[in-house]
């Protein structure tokens, strides 16, 4: 040694092989620690100040700690007990020795003068190096790929509680050694660097894991279990019992590896939603009887049980491993009252779904379903979500081509009659009455339907697709709100009741005091006109149909004239005054002229007539025909005491409009019925003595009928069709178009019982088929009302233009469709009321007549 040497060593003394500072990869337990073997004693100098042999100690300190501490490069054994390491081989539970417990102190304890010089320095933090030890190397070697093998492998429910136990038992590992011998050494540091390692670890443990793999797993886990307890899935399987049974162990374990925190609650909290919807579903849809009892039996049920299990529930992941007290685990009132809240909510959401289906079942009683959404629609965002629900259903299930106005209107009268009870005030009703009103006023039947159900009778029991009998019922026990105490009900300022109207109400909403149904109805439309008119005509061909009460009628007329005024329904009202008033005239004449006076043994035909002020009646059918002698002459009397009665007035027959009951005798049958007038002249004609007196059956033909009556073709058809239905007549089987009367029928026509193989049996059968087609084609085929049609009366309008059409097309020449219709509008008085469409349509039926003919695009006349 050189003299060098030996003063560099008299101040830095040399260092055997055996005080080597811990090297970069940690040795393993069990290797050289300090100075002699493991089992010495370790002296250490608290007083040392020469910085080299402290760095020296500390060095061999942190050697022996991270040896004690290191975990070996293994996975973890399996446990049955995860709280009991006592059976683990020693290599998991380390003995701590009086050397490794002094390296610890020194390392640890601020007592120790290395603490004390390195704190707060990371590379020095013991807790920060077990951490990267147990986390970055053991955990993510051995641990993680062992869960993941265990969700593979394993079922749902079984499978997530093995990983939960794992992980618990990696976690009591990782900090037994922690627990027992470094946290006590830092005095009042100690429980601050627990909270820090837990912390850690937990959000290695948490967000290390497939995070949605095991919260579906909790969640059916969460959810099997909630069900068998609280009983709502009838049949649970024992083996799902027995996995369910697991959950508050799996719960407490959670919660002892940190793991059981908001994420767990969360989950928990969504699943019981689920539970609370499923159970109100499988227990209350479709109980809709009123007085409902539902929401009382929601309570009741949330308070004894759903609070009870969520309170059991709770009670691991708020008190982890402490003991339960009866403070800690009882039910608050407050939250009782939350939760029966969102069960309502639930019932409130169910309601809505069934909404329609509760409105198209209104009739059978139930009122008691919106008892139970009352409740709910408390606060703008339920009474929103219930609107537009139920007004996409309605364009989804109702509001569609191929539904008929009469089951739209019958809708809207339950819609109106339901939301009135859910809201008194009218703005759920304001809402979701409008697309559906929208809806009915561009159907073109709304007002004819709601005119004809007016004016029904309730107690008529046969059913008709174009009536809607419970507005007849509600017409019969309601009353219609007058329009001008609807437009000023907002301007009464006399009225000590007055409300502001709704927070959530529209800017056009208009609250209403009395949300009647017929008043809704006749509302519908804009404009009261469409509703007088249509209203006029139904009850023109009700006045001239029906026989003497007009009971019905009057009342309707007299709540009309509340709502639209007198002046708007003045010709309704003459119409009626004319129908009265005919009564007493028609006696006055007959009395005046004999009519009633029969004196001689011949039966001769009686005339009562109507008299109509035609300038306040709709256009009505005028077609003239020859009638019997006998009417004729009855109707000149008839006409001679009207102008002795009223000097200034003359009498103008409408020969079609009229009914005659028509008694005839046949040789095997008598048959009476009340027919048109015009099929009362076409049986008349057949009434010919002499071919009766020769013992032939009287034969017509159609042109003969229609020459002889100067009745149009169309009339006779459906004059000869009706009688043929009624077997009085039959056509001829080698010309179709001659009738001959049935004076005698077959038997088995008269008896359809008695049947045979004969020709005769085969013939009647025939006649009778023919006579029942027949019957059905005279119901539905010719002139079935009094009043004529849009149609009819357009054709008429257009058979004036006409002439006009010629009179251009022969002095200006040929003509393209938008030039006739410019010239029409020009020269017709009054303008062309028709369009390009409407006059094309026209045309084109005069060029199937071949009056017109079109060339390239031009209309000219056909020579």
């Amino acid at each position: 040694m050189t003299a060098v040497d030996r003063v560099f060593a008299a101040v830095f003394p040399p260092l055997n092989e055996n005080s080597i500072p811990t090297p970069a990869a940690t040795p393993v337990l069990g290797s050289a620690g300090f100075e002699g073997s493991a089992d010495a004693q370790l002296t250490i100098d608290w007083d040392l100040r020469d910085t080299a042999a402290e760095q020296v100690q500390w060095e061999r300190a942190w050697h022996t700690a991270t040896a004690f501490l290191s975990l070996p490069n293994e996975h973890l054994p399996p446990l049955k007990d995860s709280n009991d390491l006592s059976r683990q081989h020693i290599k998991w539970r380390k003995k701590c020795t009086p050397d490794i417990a002094a390296a610890l102190k020194y390392i640890v304890s601020l007592d120790s003068q290395g603490a004390r010089l390195r704190r707060g320095q990371k590379q020095h933090d013991l807790l920060q190096w077990y951490f990267e030890e147990a986390g970055l190397r053991h955990f993510v070697q051995h641990v993680r790929p062992r869960i993941l093998q265990l969700l593979e492998d394993m079922d749902t429910e079984y499978g997530v509680y093995n990983v939960v136990v794992y992980l618990e038992q990696a976690h009591t590992v990782y900090l037994h050694n922690l627990e027992e011998y470094v946290f006590p050494l830092c005095a009042n540091e100690g429980e601050e660097k627990k909270r820090w390692i837990l912390s850690n670890l937990t959000g290695l443990l948490t967000y290390s894991l497939p995070q949605q793999r095991i919260n579906h797993d909790l969640t059916k886990l969460f959810k099997t279990h909630a069900e068998a307890t609280l009983d709502i899935r009838s049949d649970p399987s024992s083996t799902e019992q027995r996995k369910a049974s697991n959950v508050r162990r799996l719960l407490t374990r959670l919660q002892d590896i940190g793991m059981g925190g908001s994420r767990v609650q969360k989950i928990l909290a969504e699943v019981m939603s689920g539970v609370l919807s499923t159970y109100i579903k499988q227990t209350y849809a479709g109980e809709w009887d009123s007085r409902s009892k539902v929401a009382a039996k929601l309570r009741y049920w949330v308070e004894n049980r759903f609070a009870r299990y969520i309170v059991e529930m709770l009670a691991p992941l708020n008190l982890g491993t402490r003991p339960q007290t009866r403070s800690e685990t009882e039910i608050a009132l407050s939250d009782v009252e939350k939760w029966q809240e969102i069960a309502i909510n639930h019932l409130g959401a169910l309601r809505t779904e069934e909404l329609f289906n509760i409105i198209v079942d209104w009739e059978n009683d139930s009122k008691g379903a919106i008892e139970d959404l009352k409740r709910y629609v408390t606060n703008t965002a339920a009474r929103t979500h219930v609107t537009t629900s139920f007004c996409d259903v309605l364009s989804r299930r109702l509001l569609q081509p191929g539904a008929a106005t009469t089951e739209i209107l019958q809708v809207y009268i339950s819609i109106i009659r339901a939301f009135s009870y859910l809201d008194p005030k009218g703005v759920l009703l304001d809402r979701v009455s409008r697309p559906i009103r929208r809806y009915l006023r561009d159907r073109d039947d709304t007002v004819a339907i709601v005119v004809s159900s007016l004016l029904a009778d309730a107690e008529d029991t046969v059913p008709n697709a174009d009536i809607l009998p419970e507005l007849a019922e509600e017409m019969q026990n309601g009353t219609t709100l007058t329009a001008q105490e609807d437009e000023d009900a907002d301007l009464d300022f006399d009225d000590m009741d007055w409300m502001p109207d709704p927070v959530d109400a529209g800017p056009d909403y208009r609250k209403s005091k009395h949300l009647d149904v017929i008043g809704s109805l006749i509302s519908l439309f804009e404009t009261k006109d469409i509703f007088v008119k249509e209203f006029q005509k139904v009850l023109a061909e009700r006045l001239l149909k029906q026989a003497q009460v007009f009971e019905k009628e009057t009342r309707v007329l007299e709540l009309l004239k509340l709502r639209f005024g007198e002046a708007s329904l003045q010709a309704c009202e003459v119409m009626l005054r004319d129908i009265i008033d005919s009564r007493r005239v028609d006696n006055v004449i007959r009395n005046d002229q004999d009519l009633a006076m029969n004196n001689s043994n011949e039966p001769e035909p009686e005339l009562h007539t109507r008299i109509l002020s035609h300038l306040f009646w709709p256009p009505l059918h005028s077609e003239d025909f020859s009638l019997p002698p006998e009417i004729s002459d009855l109707q000149a009397r008839y006409a001679t005491g009207f102008e002795t009665l009223k000097q200034s007035r003359k009498l103008t027959w409408l020969n079609a409009l009229g009914q005659v009951t028509v008694h005839l005798d046949l040789e095997d049958r008598n048959v009476t019925e009340t027919v048109q007038t015009w099929q009362a002249s076409v049986i008349y004609v057949f009434q010919n003595e002499e071919q009766s007196d020769k013992g032939q059956p009287v034969r017509k033909t159609v042109q003969q009928l229609v020459s002889s009556l100067s009745m149009s073709e169309s009339f006779v058809r459906n004059a000869l069709t009706f009688w043929v239905g009624k077997l009085v007549l039959a056509p001829s089987t080698s010309h179709p178009d001659t009738y001959h009367v049935l004076e005698t029928l077959p038997s088995s026509a008269l008896d359809p019982s008695t049947s045979s193989s004969s020709s005769k049996n085969i013939q009647s059968t025939l006649l009778t088929t023919a006579a029942a087609a027949a019957a059905d084609a005279a119901a539905t085929s010719g002139p079935a009302h009094a009043l004529r049609s849009e149609e009819d009366i357009a054709q008429e309008k257009m058979e004036v233009f006409w002439q006009f059409v010629v009179g251009m097309l022969t002095n200006q020449g040929a003509m393209p469709l938008s030039r006739i219709v410019m010239m029409l509008k020009v020269v017709v008085p009054g303008g062309f009321p028709f369009g390009n469409e409407e006059l094309k349509s026209f045309l084109e039926g005069r060029v199937r007549e071949g009056k017109l003919e079109v060339v390239g695009g031009m209309y000219k006349i056909k020579v």
